[in-house]
């Protein structure tokens, strides 16, 4: 997956930024980013804080880990139910 250019930080300010009044054209413009990509970030991170976003990160993560190893697992047991029921 391709790693977005701004941090988190970077994410929660812009979305405050537009929060505290100022347009979201302009803080696009100020930032180099399209409305469609702030709306996504902001679809995602709105109403965060920064140590939000670290713990929803390492929440990810460990998901993504323990996703792994549940598939490893299942792919152990079809190998054993082959072996088993060839014999």
């Amino acid at each position: 997956m391709r790693q977005s250019r701004f941090t988190e930080a970077q994410i929660i300010g812009m979305i405050k930024e537009q929060e505290a009044g100022m347009p979201t054209a302009e803080v696009c413009r100020r930032h180099g980013l399209s409305p469609a990509s702030f709306y996504k970030f902001k679809a995602k991170y709105g109403g965060m804080n920064v140590s939000d976003t670290h713990r929803l990160k390492s929440l990810e993560d460990e998901n993504a880990k323990l996703k792994r190893l549940l598939a490893d697992t299942m792919l152990d047991n079809v190998v054993l139910k082959d072996l088993l029921g060839k014999n």
